[in-house]
């Protein structure tokens, strides 16, 4: 065992960024609990066998094959290997090597099928790079997609290569220093990748090797600690929510909408008979806040709906799915929960700005961040819902949005004023009295 300054230099480290992770962790949690309340604590076994299915099993993902396959390999590959993450902080803090080879064989295995999986990880991330570079295809080219969220995804994907480079230039080191004798580097692991890469090391001296093994260890402790901390800041935060996310997720049939309340007691009340239409309505408790109709900011939706954004994994298969932005209309089911999304960081620093107090910033993600020209495109089909790999559900939004646009600004599309009118007037959508509503059956 050796302990110096290089291991106070790895805790200091360590600890600096586990503050750091905490303390966003802290923050995205606050703003998530903004919103609303909505119960999701029913039906625990099916969320339980929904989150297995799509979080775990990546079920949505093969519904495209290259893609969902590659991002298995990423997923269950950058999950694995970092496994070892546990043997390189417990090398790092007690000045140790290779302390979990007590397993034995099973460390052994575990060793070979990282560094096969590593190999595994470049390729699918190369092919990745390619796919959003090269090839340039369209759900990565949309008007939302910025200089940023391109720019984001392509740092995780160099980020996770040289990783894996240096995790494999780390274990090919200490290989060679291991078949050499070298004092600290014991004999421990099954190396089939590092083997094969021994030769373009073999020319190197001992010093040169314990450097090169060195800067891999560093680089890829550092390295994955950066990740800790920038990941809470990216699109690539699904990996910590996504399973969350989906056994939260809405079990409803979807297209069911949710009732307001207010709205439903107005309606049963015009159903009773007893009822008398002009008795006053119970008075409000004290310092309660009158209901809104629908959602204009961020705040009006549910914790739920605001999870969803922060899970968002800007794929574009809900965009891709979309007929309304098929067609050519301005609706992207993306853009809505990355605005979402845009709108609550902008909320939450506001807070932090004011010692925890929000105060109106003239905003909302009403108008200043979605348009109502969005909004009226959607069709309500569901098919972003069923198209999201971890179970976002960007038309509760819409929905609650366009609530907004009718009950509070009397907003909407003539043909739906209309339809309204009709509603109110003949009890159908249909511009006919009720008692003429079967004349179409009459015999001529």
């Amino acid at each position: 065992m050796h302990f110096g300054v290089s291991n106070i230099i790895f805790l200091v480290v360590f600890i600096t960024a586990i503050v750091l992770f905490a303390k966003r962790i802290m923050t995205i949690t606050r703003n998530i609990k903004l919103g609303k309340g909505v119960d999701r604590s029913d039906n625990a076994s099916e969320r339980l066998s929904t989150m297995l299915r799509v979080a775990v099993g990546q079920s949505k993902m093969v519904v495209r094959p290259v893609s969902g396959i590659l991002h298995i390999l990423v997923y269950v590959g950058f999950i694995i290997i970092n496994i070892e993450l546990l043997e390189i902080v417990i090398d790092g803090a007690l000045g140790t090597h290779r302390v979990l080879s007590v397993l034995g064989p099973l460390y052994d295995l575990l060793i070979a099928s990282f560094e096969i999986l590593a190999v595994g990880v470049i390729i699918a991330c190369v092919v990745f790079l390619i796919r959003r570079n090269i090839i340039k295809l369209k759900r990565f080219w949309s008007k939302e997609m910025t200089s940023w969220p391109r720019s984001d995804a392509n740092i995780i994907l160099i980020t996770e290569i040289a990783l894996m480079c240096a995790f494999l230039s780390m274990d090919t080191a200490d290989f060679v220093l291991q078949s050499r004798g070298a004092e600290h580097y014991h004999e421990a692991g099954a190396y089939p990748v590092a083997s094969l890469l021994a030769p373009l090391f073999n020319g190197l001296s001992d010093s040169a090797l314990v450097f090169v093994e060195r800067f891999g260890w560093w680089f890829h402790i550092i390295g994955i600690l950066c990740f800790l901390v920038y990941v809470t800041y990216s699109k690539h935060f699904h990996i910590m929510l996504a399973f969350p996310n989906v056994y939260f997720s809405n079990l409803k049939s979807k297209g069911q909408f949710n009732n307001m309340e207010s709205v439903k007691k107005e309606v049963e009340l015009m159903f009773d008979p007893n009822a008398d239409p002009y008795a006053a309505p119970p008075p409000a408790e004290e310092g309660a806040v009158p209901e809104k109709f629908g959602a204009r900011d961020v705040t009006d939706l549910n914790w739920k709906q605001l999870m969803d954004s922060y899970t968002c994994t800007e794929c574009g298969r809900c965009t891709s799915n979309c007929p309304a932005n098929i067609t050519g209309k301005k609706l992207s089911p993306r853009k809505i929960v990355m605005d979402t999304r845009d709108r609550l960081e902008e909320v939450g620093k506001n807070i932090d700005t004011n010692g925890g107090e929000f105060k109106d910033d003239g905003k909302s993600l009403l108008h200043d961040y979605i348009t109502p020209e969005e909004l009226w495109a959607c069709t309500t089909c569901n098919a972003c819902t069923e198209a999201c790999p971890v179970n976002i559900d960007p038309l509760s939004i819409i929905v609650d949005l366009r609530r907004n646009l009718v009950m509070e600004e009397s907003s909407a599309p003539s043909e739906l004023v209309a339809m309204f009118t009709n509603v109110e007037n003949n009890s159908a959508p249909w511009q006919f009295s009720p008692t003429d509503r079967f004349n179409w059956a009459q015999e001529d």
